[in-house]
């Protein structure tokens, strides 16, 4: 198996009088490994809560439970190392998706259906960058998939998706995940009771 190097991590600041300082330069914090999908790593990079991000001297925002997708408003940045699919956990992973993404954080991701092509199918309300950054992907959609290799970059509109590694391999992936609101018409589409204000505000104005 691939062992992928650590990440390192610097993040800047501000003195008081102004001046540009490293405030960190060292491992992650936060990396997570998925009991309930073994293999699978999170690297927790950073998040900001709301947009305009403040730009402060703040606290590690990724400190504390992971959660999978963005905080509303705001971005998070995470690589994700992915193993290879394997014959038992095409067959049997789909009993496992509620335990894997209740430890991930978000527990109403999950879409796995008996009929869905992978078991790791699951939608967030967000537009995510998904970067491949080593090794090789398959990007699974309800209707079509596509082969992605290192430099390969997915715009993932809040489709319903999964991540199928048939390389043999493990696979690294860099994601930028930045919250969003359904369209009205795609809520509706998807039969989604509106998840933040602004969503309910479109609906009446559309």
């Amino acid at each position: 198996m691939t062992s992928f190097p650590p990440i390192t991590r610097i993040v800047t600041g501000h003195r008081p009088d102004g001046t540009a300082i490293l405030t960190e330069v060292g491992p992650l914090p936060t990396v997570v490994d998925i009991a309930a999908i073994p293999g699978t790593v999170f690297h927790e990079v950073w998040a900001t809560s709301q947009s305009p991000a403040p730009v402060d001297n703040g606290v590690d925002p990724t400190l504390g439970p992971l959660t999978l997708p963005p905080p509303p408003g705001g971005t998070r940045i995470r690589f994700v190392d992915i193993p290879p699919d394997t014959e038992d956990f095409l067959k049997d992973g789909a009993s496992r998706m509620d335990e894997a993404f209740t430890e991930i954080g978000d527990a109403a991701a999950s879409t796995v259906r008996e009929t869905s092509p992978h078991p790791l199918m699951h939608r967030t309300e967000s537009v995510d960058y998904g970067i491949v950054i080593d090794g090789e992907m398959t990007l699974v959609v309800d209707d079509g998939e596509v082969l992605l290799k290192p430099g390969s970059v997915v715009i993932q509109r809040g489709t319903n998706h999964a991540w199928a590694n048939r390389s043999g391999r493990p696979c690294r992936m860099l994601f930028i995940l930045v919250s969003g609101v359904y369209d009205p018409a795609i809520a509706a589409s998807l039969k989604l009771e509106p998840s933040h204000p602004s969503t309910s505000a479109a609906a009446e104005k559309a």
